[in-house]
């Protein structure tokens, strides 16, 4: 039985509002909710439990029953998990989304802040460094960089393009440093998507979430397995993905190419990194230097924080 079984209502609802803020990170391009599971240390354990999620659960469920079926695939931590992720999508979609609208700055700030600290404390959990470790870390800076310079298509908003796109996002979005969000944005469905959340467009929610599904547990288990038999290598591409991911994540950027969502509105997708001082030349507008920095302080504390919390109950269990 896994030890999460074993605690009670607190420990609970600290998963789901881990599980909100993977949701949170999940409507924003360029965040993924992976790094987010990374960050708050439920990174493992939710591919595990994803993993479980096989024909062994079902073949538990007929000979054993339902308990021993949700045992199997420590069901309760999944329930608190997507839980969370559920209820943050449908209810803070939207004011996320106004965030980042009115304070870009700012939240990406908070966000290079969490994700700089994370890559940090990262790197000190991989172990027996060697030059095929740093080659894999500097494989996945690479390969993190490389979806940044995709460039943007649109695709057609049927079914099946729907649920294989929910196949691509989900992966991505357990991933971390490669945002599924970020993916739905250069197939041209990121607003398609965010539209039919809002609106609860079933037509096109169904297809995207039995694509995230299958996605979901084809994936989980490769990962799993990567994690279980390469950990150290896994953890140093991982943590590669995510020090790639800050190129997505620099607050001042000058937007050059963009298209016209299905609402009639200019969403940006080609966008380039500029300094703080060219940012406030080419915009004309302020750079927010001083509250940006406190923004990204506050992210490098929050995770700081949590590894000195995580790290007294671990010396105290």
């Amino acid at each position: 039985m896994k030890d999460s079984e074993k605690k009670g209502w607190k420990h609970y609802g600290s998963l789901f509002l881990r599980g909100m803020a993977m949701g949170a990170a999940d409507v924003i391009p360029g965040v993924s909710g992976g790094t987010i599971a990374f960050i708050t240390g439920i990174y493992t354990e939710l591919i595990d439990s994803l993993r479980r999620c096989d024909h062994q659960a079902v073949k538990c469920l007929f000979q054993q029953g339902f308990p021993a079926m949700w045992r199997h695939i420590n069901g309760t931590f999944l329930v608190a998990v997507f839980g969370g992720i559920l209820f943050s999508i449908f209810s803070l979609a939207k004011l996320m989304s106004y965030w980042l609208e009115s304070q870009p700055i700012l939240v990406w700030s908070l966000f290079f802040g969490l994700i700089l600290a994370s890559s940090v404390l990262l790197l000190r959990q991989v172990t027996g460094w060697n030059p095929a470790r740093v080659s894999l870390v500097l494989l996945g800076i690479v390969l993190a960089l490389a979806v940044t310079w995709l460039k943007p298509t649109h695709l057609p908003e049927v079914w099946w393009v729907i649920l294989l796109a929910g196949m691509v996002a989900i992966c991505a979005m357990i991933l971390p440093g490669i945002s599924g969000g970020f993916l739905l944005l250069m197939m041209g469905l990121y607003s398609t998507v965010i539209g039919a959340i809002s609106q609860l467009n079933f037509g096109l929610l169904i297809p995207f979430a039995v694509g995230c599904a299958i996605g979901l547990l084809l994936f989980s288990h490769i990962l799993s397995w990567l994690l279980h038999h390469y950990e150290a290598g896994t953890m140093a591409l991982l943590t590669g993905f995510l020090i790639g991911s800050l190129n997505i994540i620099w607050p001042w950027k000058q937007t050059l190419e963009t298209v016209v969502d299905r609402h009639g509105e200019l969403v940006p997708v080609v966008q380039e990194n500029i300094l703080p001082g060219h940012y406030a030349i080419l915009t004309g507008q302020s750079a927010e230097l001083l509250p940006a920095i406190f923004m990204t302080l506050t992210g490098l504390l929050l995770v700081i924080g949590m590894d000195y919390v995580a790290g007294k109950k671990k010396r105290y269990s």
